[in-house]
């Protein structure tokens, strides 16, 4: 199994990182593109890595947040028999309340002018031999609050924008208005799983709900398989006094760290995990952790 970053917010010498997440997946002689990140980056990565996108087997947005989909806007234009799987609350509106004012922080409009090639799901799904997606169990509002994030009506709204992109209409329109917003529970997220006879590689892009909640409801849908490897962002990036800073405490974060060690055998992390938050983990996990960066290309043996 190999993972290509094809963005992340470093990058490799000659590469374009940004803030966002795009994996690139082969396994069992197929391929599947998991987010484009916050623009068309991505694909310029994938040129110079020469990676053939556009030939993905299939396309997954993890969540509905910008710096996970806005990429699939350049992405769509230019494969129009692409699918993209996605839970059906990515249509949501979201914001997020991170530098003390709210804005929102959901799919771009421009993405939904290619609506008809998202498909989405509500339950556990196969997408391929030994791939699924797999939606959060519960709801997870208390972790929305604590993280400043909302989320407001579904936006249906969005569905009457024009195929031709023109006149696109503002998100108020829709029905999202701030005094409605409530603490993003987090249905409209997934992780994609990759199954063998023996074990389990977890991609969680963002992993609002924590990385232990995610583990443990792969670890209920896949009885008896071990997590060989956990790769995505685990939220613990923020700021103070514009300086980046680790939203865990000393505590959580050993805690997190001595769930990791017992459950995971590896784990690669970027994103939103924050330097600082990464460093902490380090000290825990040593050679067990390893920090994802646009261009890095990961063999896995399972």
């Amino acid at each position: 199994m190999r993972i290509t970053v094809l963005i992340e917010n470093t990058a490799e010498a000659g590469l374009t990182g940004e803030h966002g997440l795009s994996l690139w997946v082969e396994f069992k002689g197929k391929r599947y593109l998991l987010d484009a990140g916050s623009s068309g980056a991505f694909l310029d990565n994938a040129g110079r890595l020469g990676i053939p996108v556009e030939e993905a087997d299939a396309c997954v947005l993890s969540h509905g947040h910008y710096d996970h989909a806005g990429g699939f806007a350049a992405y769509l234009a230019g494969n129009p028999g692409a699918r993209v799987y996605a839970m059906e609350r990515v249509k949501d509106c979201f914001y997020s309340a991170s530098g003390g004012v709210l804005h929102e922080i959901g799919v771009p409009e421009t993405v939904w002018r290619y609506r008809e090639q998202f498909h989405f799901i509500r339950e556990k799904t196969r997408i391929g031999d030994g791939v699924y997606l797999l939606p959060h169990c519960t709801g997870y509002a208390a972790a929305g609050e604590r993280a400043g994030l909302f989320r407001g009506n579904q936006a249906m709204g969005l569905w009457n924008i024009p195929a031709d992109g023109e006149a696109l209409q503002e998100r108020e329109a829709s029905g999202c208005q701030e005094a409605s917003l409530l603490p993003d529970d987090f249905s409209h997220e997934l992780s994609l799983v990759f199954e063998t006879a023996r074990s389990l590689v977890v991609c969680s892009s963002c992993s609002h709900s924590g990385a232990v909640s995610i583990v443990e409801e792969a670890k209920a849908a896949f009885p008896g398989k071990r997590v060989r490897a956990f790769v995505g962002g685990l939220h613990m990036k923020g700021k103070q006094d514009g300086k980046e800073i680790c939203t865990f405490s000393g505590t959580e974060v050993e805690k997190l760290a001595e769930y990791l060690r017992e459950n995971v055998e590896e784990l690669y992390t970027g994103h939103c995990t924050g330097a600082p938050g990464y460093e902490l983990l380090r000290t825990y996990l040593g050679g067990r952790i390893k920090r994802l960066t646009t261009g890095m290309q990961m063999e896995l043996y399972l």
